[in-house]
């Protein structure tokens, strides 16, 4: 099944199931939400990739509440549920667009651009490119975040996370149909280990690159533009290698 097939499918159910399948959900998007506060002004401009039902949006909106957003993804039946969402909403501050956000042009500069849970969708090759293109997409000063889930940094360690996560959606009693169909768009995740993508940020040309939270795979990390170029920075290492 396609990737937007798989999440169109789950549109409906989405957002009931977020809190049991992310078992750090308050403090996952809480890392997000607090980075923006800090660095985005009061009237950012935002574009929120892979936005799917809007959920990271609206919790961008209940603390920027000034912020522009325009809303990117796959799956036209997940951005029909934004739309619903945000219906009340003043026209014009709010834009939608049903695109794949490795090819599609992504306007700017933005204020700030973020990312939740979609990111790992992407072969490696192609996050790498994504964060170039990011970079190129903000303003100087303009901060990235992506609230995303990682590799281990071993198979090991890799399994464990699975088993940790596993266990937790369990104890929250989701539904097992409902628990075969997360795990089924499972199958589309690539994930990349941490501190490989940090590397690729700072390879990007962004600075100030940190991971704000981690709880077994799951991850807040982001970088900014800087203001001007760095002083004797070396060459950009290229996809390819």
């Amino acid at each position: 099944m396609a990737i937007a097939e798989s999440f169109d499918r789950a549109a409906a159910t989405y957002d009931g199931l977020r809190r049991a399948l992310i078992p750090c959900f308050d403090d996952f998007y809480g890392a997000v939400l607090t980075l923006l506060a800090d660095a985005a002004g009061r009237t950012p401009r935002i574009l929120d990739l892979g936005a799917g039902t809007g959920l990271l949006s609206a919790l961008l909106l209940e603390r920027l509440p000034e912020a522009r957003l325009t809303l990117v993804d796959l799956s036209e039946g997940m951005l029909d549920r934004a739309r619903l969402r945000f219906d009340r909403h003043q026209s014009g501050r709010i834009a939608f667009a049903v695109a794949d956000y490795t090819e599609a042009d992504l306007g700017g500069p933005y204020d700030a651009v973020v990312s939740a849970l979609s990111i790992h969708h992407l072969e490696d090759p192609a996050k790498r490119a994504l964060f170039q293109r990011l970079f190129q997409a903000l303003r100087p000063g303009g901060l990235f975040v992506n609230a995303d889930q990682v590799a281990g940094p071993t198979l090991a360690r890799d399994a464990h996370y699975r088993a940790l996560w596993l266990r937790a959606v369990r104890d929250a009693e989701v539904p097992e149909e409902e628990l075969a169909a997360a795990r089924q768009r499972m199958s589309h995740d690539r994930l990349a280990p941490l501190a490989a993508q940090l590397g690729w940020l700072r390879e990007a040309g962004f600075t100030d690159v940190d991971c704000a939270f981690k709880h077994w795979s799951f991850a807040v990390y982001s970088g900014t533009r800087p203001d001007a170029p760095p002083r004797n920075s070396p060459a950009l290492t290229p996809l390819d290698r």
